[in-house]
């Protein structure tokens, strides 16, 4: 939840390097510039957020946002503007009867394992950290006197009346000693929820968005759930601490809270909660020490007797380094945005694609900006939007598109070259002669050392060529020569698809002659073709450089030429 208070964000960042990386080589007044832009961004969202209880951008970016804006202003505390207003529950006039320390966030295994380590791998228990809004309960006597939100760690909101409309949350405990502190997780509920598959669903906004709105009604808060991490005024024993909440009606906290005495106990259960049903949103794992403090001694800081875990984000905040325009064979432009390497599940990522010309002028995304990324299908980065500008503007030169069917640019001369390269591209692709071993950055080789200035160049070079070519050398230049050898053998349909001839709809490919021959009346009348497709294809098969190919292609004996 975002509760303004900084100081564990500022831990996490030097725990997890790629959060600070280096500081931006700005002067003062763009470093006062940008960092009044992320702090006007951050109180916009911080505004909506407290006055309509709703989240316009997703948790995970918010975090990553207000982590790079603390890490700014470390870097440039002359510029830093004033604090960001504190959310409505960030603080409050309620002192907690036990401080919320929050937690450090290790970066990795490697992490997990020394802190382990350090503790002598003994009495250490593991539990999924749930994602939702913290809280902390006192019951006197069996009856629930307090609810109070996390706030600073020290001071927080009053909740107590909308917590007694939860269901979730029990208002009497039974057997349970005269004074009862308890810290926990108000969650939405989620039956059946999968974190690999579902991610956090906003499910922490939800919370915290109904939370804030007045009404708190029933049906809401039916939607609320309560998972309970400790017992801070319970013994000391972490035994004795989930038999007593076993007891007082805590039994499904207690049963995601397991020892572990190794890495890879972790790892098994974050497996197991990440891509296994559990009833709430989780954003990783966490880990404590059985034996720990007496809650009255806690302080609102990370204690070194628990850690997160948390899962790789399946959102991140990425920085634009550079908008790349990438002209594909029949002319038509697709945006690249190059990125500084971000995590995102797990894989870096230093590019994502945009998609079309016209998308990108829409989001109009530059160098600078902090752009939103997510995975696609859980497996390809993708482009979800511009969250916030740069104040500095780049200039970006934009290259006019051209469509012509594909007949132009066969050749990688001036104002070609991308095109040309994507036109070998296509033609070695599933969709053209499925040449093993070859793609978009050997073909450019082969371009840059001046041995393919023609779409069939490469069917002339000798291994010995390609084993002079930097970064090829004799061992992939054989096994190239030998892929090229075999793609003479491909079928004439594949050869016209790998030479860009335009869909043909069902219309039979006895050879070059006869198709050549063929005028747009006649190719209107095959199947699937009509007046456009008719025209595209006499194009094509009349078009010069078309007919040189196949002049080419018919004097190496290639089938159907």
């Amino acid at each position: 939840m975002r509760h303004g208070w900084r100081w564990w964000l500022l831990a996490a960042c030097l725990l997890i390097r790629p959060c600070l990386a280096t500081c931006p080589a700005w002067d003062a007044p763009r470093a006062t510039h940008e960092l009044q832009a992320l702090h006007d961004q951050l109180d916009r969202w911080n505004h909506a957020y407290r006055t309509d209880g709703r989240s316009p951008v997703d948790d995970a970016i918010y975090d990553q946002a207000l982590a790079r804006y603390e890490s700014w202003r470390a870097c440039f505390p002359g510029q830093a503007p004033p604090a960001l207003a504190h959310l409505a529950d960030a603080t409050g006039p309620v002192r907690a009867p036990i401080a919320q320390t929050g937690l450090a966030k290790l970066p990795d295994a490697a992490a997990v394992q020394a802190w382990m380590h350090e503790r002598g791998d003994r009495d250490l228990w593991v539990q999924p950290k749930a994602d939702g809004v913290a809280v902390t309960l006192l019951y006197v006597e069996g009856e629930l006197r307090q609810a109070v939100s996390r706030g600073d760690g020290l001071h927080g909101s009053d909740w107590t009346a909308q917590v007694e409309r939860i269901a979730a949350v029990p208002k009497r405990l039974a057997h349970a000693p005269p004074r009862v502190v308890l810290q926990g997780e108000l969650v939405w509920h989620l039956p059946g929820h999968r974190q690999a598959t579902e991610g956090g669903v906003r499910a922490r906004a939800d919370v915290a968005g109904a939370l804030a709105r007045q009404p708190f009604d029933a049906r809401t808060a039916a939607h609320i759930g309560l998972f309970v991490w400790d017992w801070p005024s319970g013994p000391a024993d972490m035994r004795a601490r989930l038999a007593g909440l076993q007891a007082m009606g805590f039994g499904a906290s207690v049963a995601l809270t397991q020892p572990v005495t190794s890495l890879a106990q972790v790892r098994r259960w974050r497996e197991r909660w990440y891509r296994q049903a559990l009833p709430f949103a989780s954003d990783g794992t966490v880990l404590r020490q059985g034996h720990r403090p007496r809650g009255t001694a806690w302080q609102p800081a990370p204690p070194d007797w628990a850690v997160a875990w948390k899962y790789p984000p399946a959102r991140a905040l990425a920085t634009v380094r550079a908008v790349d325009f990438r002209r594909g064979r029949r002319g038509r432009i697709s945006v690249v945005l190059e990125l500084e390497p971000v995590v995102l599940d797990d894989r870096t990522v230093r590019r994502v694609s945009v998609g079309s010309l016209a998308r990108w002028r829409k989001l109009d995304a530059r160098p600078g900006d902090q752009v939103a990324l997510s995975l696609a299908g859980l497996t390809i980065p993708r482009f979800d939007g511009v969250v916030w500008r740069t104040r500095g503007r780049a200039a970006v030169v934009v290259p006019p598109e051209t469509m012509r069917d594909g007949l132009d640019c066969w050749h990688p001369d001036a104002g070609c070259e991308r095109q040309f390269l994507a036109r070998l591209v296509w033609l070695g692709g599933r969709q053209g002669l499925r040449i093993d071993g070859i793609g978009e950055t050997t073909w450019r080789a082969l371009v840059d050392a001046g041995l393919v200035h023609g779409v069939l160049d490469w069917l002339s070079l000798t291994p010995a060529q390609l084993a002079a070519v930097p970064r090829i050398g004799a061992t992939r230049g054989a096994k190239l020569s030998r892929a090229f050898a075999h793609a003479r053998a491909a079928g004439f349909a594949s050869w016209l698809r790998a030479m860009g001839m335009p869909a043909a709809g069902a219309a039979a490919l006895p050879n070059w002659g006869v198709l050549a021959a063929r005028d747009a009346a006649v190719w209107a009348k095959e199947p699937g073709v009509g007046p456009a497709g008719a025209a595209r294809l006499q194009a094509f098969f009349h078009h010069p450089e078309v007919g040189r190919l196949a002049a080419r292609l018919h004097a190496m004996g290639i089938t159907g030429f």
